[in-house]
């Protein structure tokens, strides 16, 4: 029997474990999608791959899964993080969810001098994760960090990670800047409607590991940027070349 629906879960998963529900995994598995006892689920949790799964008890409030056999391994991203400035609220979990799709390691929301959005919710975000990995077939989550502030950010910066900053105000390509570099530890800094401040600037080409690239003649949003950066840095340096 081909299962159909993809499922995170929190729990440990292995030859024969039992997998409880919670009473909103309940309701979706049994009330939304009609499931009933011997209907088949694939499950991950980040840490043990995909598992195909069998409903062993199907209730109103809770349920049980039973593990069958593993289907994919956990397959690790590359050692990427994507920083970036939120932006509205729908653009934001788009970056987030494709951020997530595209292999990013770490997901890190920043604030900036001209970063207008306030807070995030950082558990609202992890959810987007959590859905895009269950609809791509990923077997890894991204964590979704806490939002931070420019200067903090970069004053515990591992020098050891390079960074790629996606600058509008230059003209060098970011392909051409890729080619012959290592693949890891990398992150990805994407600046608010309006790019960086100067001051920013400054402080990120001060930088030994940081080197500012363009991402060709258009100014991006900073959704579509984060989209372009990511696919360019995965076609050299990650897991697509």
């Amino acid at each position: 029997m081909d299962a159909k629906i993809r499922l995170y879960v929190e729990h440990p998963l292995g030859d024969g474990q039992t997998v409880p529900l919670d009473r909103g995994q309940a309701n979706y598995l049994f009330n939304v999608m009609r499931l009933a006892a011997g209907a088949q689920v694939l499950l991950f949790n980040g840490q043990d791959g995909e598992w195909q799964a069998e409903v062993s008890q199907a209730g109103k409030r809770g349920g049980e899964l039973t593990c069958l056999e593993q289907t994919k391994p956990l397959q690790m991203p590359p050692d990427l993080w994507l920083c970036f400035a939120p932006i509205k609220k729908a653009r934001t979990d788009f970056i987030v969810e494709k951020a997530a799709e595209m292999g990013a390691a770490r997901i890190v929301p920043m604030q900036t001098d001209f970063t207008n959005a306030g807070r995030v919710q950082r558990d609202r975000l992890q959810a987007h994760a959590v859905e895009a990995a269950e609809q791509c077939g990923g077997t890894y989550v991204p964590e979704v960090a806490e939002m931070q502030r420019f200067d903090k950010l970069l004053g515990n910066w591992d020098l050891s990670r390079r960074i790629m900053f996606c600058d509008e105000a230059l003209t060098s390509s970011a392909s051409g800047f890729l080619k012959g570099q290592v693949s890891a530890p990398w992150a990805i800094f994407i600046g608010p409607e309006g790019g960086f401040s100067e001051r920013e600037r400054d402080k990120l080409r001060a930088m030994a590991c940081a080197t500012s690239v363009s991402l060709g003649p258009r100014i991006l949003r900073a959704d579509t940027a984060a989209v372009a950066a990511m696919t360019l840095w995965q076609q050299a340096l990650g897991d697509w070349s």
